[in-house]
């Protein structure tokens, strides 16, 4: 028995010893990359085979450019895996010490060694993996009139804070895809954007005041889409259908369709409800599938179709009583919305028209569409939302950093102890592990967590998270 015990602890000992120098390895790794990354951006020595290389100046478009805060963030990293290390080491030397005494130490069961791994090794190195991915360097363009000056925007330079510049730069969408929104990049929106789109908005102001507006709401969209936004306010009349006819009332137009003539149809493809159906391939959308077939949006949410499927009742029992307000982040007519309200819960829904008269559909139902871009901050206080619900909208098209200040502005919004609901996002699996970490990061309470198969190459994530007091 005592053998057995020793060789166990000996095995164990192993182990940690391996860890120790793989990371010891990888914390040179890392220096090595963080410098190699420094040099080919240019910000040090040149070398000495091509005089042509020196310092960047502001001149050639790295102004101000916050070399001290990406050099801070590789330290920080680097320090985040020496704390490991020397954790390691602790406990290397606690189990030497245990041997050697003969003490009757509990041996560590398979459990629980399974656990520490998962918290004190795993955790730690997703956090400093996803913390050097976030390091974004300007690119040179040597295909431009100037080689050797960065890819962005002319007006980041403006800024000399690395968080500003960072929430301003395009994120760019991951492996090229479209976004929801059927754009390639994100722009952050302070109203910067505006200058670099000099163009549309000149276009999107120029009218007679006190007339009508044009029918331009798809030139406003563009502008947002393009970071132009909040858009100025305008001294004309908003349009509305020739044809307007009243709502339904409230008990009828939850899950009936909206009369066509309630809508401008001038800016789409179809020109009614009925060419909006998912047996229509030519309706001009391709995001949120049967969303107007409301006969099959009832059945979400009430029924599960597969294990990231979850029940609006088992939702909401977890917090009885809890949940009164909250934000549905995704893409859709608002039935979501339309069943909570079944369930005395009220639901401010996202939405942009992007091929489709989404936001109009959401309020014919009685329900509330925020017209609002992916890059904007929410119109919300701190602290005030009982639940945020996201469903088709992000997923594994999303860049990284755009993801990161997504979830902290929802994390900013959803009070103590309020549910993020995050509803089948789906991902290819080799990126899994580095959204996983995105919504882990937070240290959200647990109540429901789900990975299931989308396809061969694609998983599903659901969860149901609780976020902590975090109180002072």
């Amino acid at each position: 028995m005592g053998t057995q015990l020793c060789i166990r602890r000996c095995r164990f000992s192993r182990i940690m010893a391996v860890m120790q120098i793989i990371l010891g390895v990888f914390v040179i790794l890392i220096s090595v990359a963080g410098l190699h990354r420094f040099q080919l951006a240019g910000f040090f020595f040149p070398n000495e085979e091509d005089s042509s290389q020196r310092f960047h100046t502001i001149k050639e478009g790295y102004a101000d450019f916050d070399l001290k805060a990406l050099s801070d963030r590789v330290e920080d990293v680097v320090s985040q895996l020496s704390e490991l290390q020397d954790k390691l080491d602790a406990t290397i030397q606690k189990t030497d010490r245990d041997k050697k005494g003969g003490a009757a130490a509990r041996n560590m069961t398979r459990s629980e060694f399974s656990r520490f791994v998962q918290e004190e090794v795993i955790q730690p190195l997703y956090s400093a993996r996803i913390a050097l991915g976030l390091i974004r360097i300007p690119k040179p363009d040597t295909a431009g009139f100037n080689p050797g000056s960065p890819v962005e925007d002319p007006l980041i330079n403006f800024f000399t804070v690395e968080e500003i510049r960072k929430y301003i730069t395009a994120k760019g969408n991951k492996n090229g895809k479209l976004s929801k929104y059927g754009t390639n990049k994100t722009y952050g929106t302070i109203g910067h954007a505006c200058v670099l789109m000099r163009k549309e908005l000149e276009e999107y102001m120029n009218y007679d005041i006190g007339s009508y507006c044009n029918d331009d709401w798809h030139l406003a969209q563009k502008l947002m889409l393009g970071g132009c936004d909040p858009l100025p306010r305008r001294r004309c009349l908003a349009r509305a259908s020739k044809l307007y006819q009243r709502p339904l009332p409230i008990n009828e137009s939850l899950w009936t369709m909206p009369d066509d003539r309630n809508v401008r149809w001038s800016r789409y493809r179809c020109r009614n409800f009925k060419c909006l159906s998912k047996k229509n391939p030519r309706r001009g959308f391709s995001r949120c599938t049967g969303c107007f077939d409301l006969e099959e949006e009832k059945l979400k949410w009430v029924t599960n179709a597969s294990l990231a499927d979850f029940l609006i009742g088992d939702v909401l029992a977890v917090k009885p009583g809890e949940i009164r307000i909250g934000l549905d982040a995704s893409i859709g007519t608002g039935s979501f919305a339309a069943r909570m309200r079944e369930w005395n819960v009220t639901i401010v829904s996202t939405a942009l028209n992007v091929g489709a008269p989404f936001s109009e559909v959401i309020a014919l139902r009685g329900l509330i569409p925020l017209y609002a871009t992916l890059g904007q901050r929410l119109p919300f206080f701190d602290n005030t939302m009982d639940l945020i619900h996201t469903s088709v909208f992000l997923d594994g098209w999303v860049d990284l950093q755009l993801l990161d200040f997504i979830l902290f502005d929802w994390d900013r919004v959803l009070r103590p102890g309020g549910l993020l609901w995050v509803d089948k996002f789906f991902c290819s699996r080799k990126d899994l592990d580095e959204y996983m970490y995105m919504f882990l990061q937070f240290r959200y309470r647990k109540h429901k967590w789900v990975v299931s198969f989308k396809s061969k190459e694609e998983v599903y994530l659901s969860a149901l998270l609780e976020k902590p007091p975090r109180s002072l």
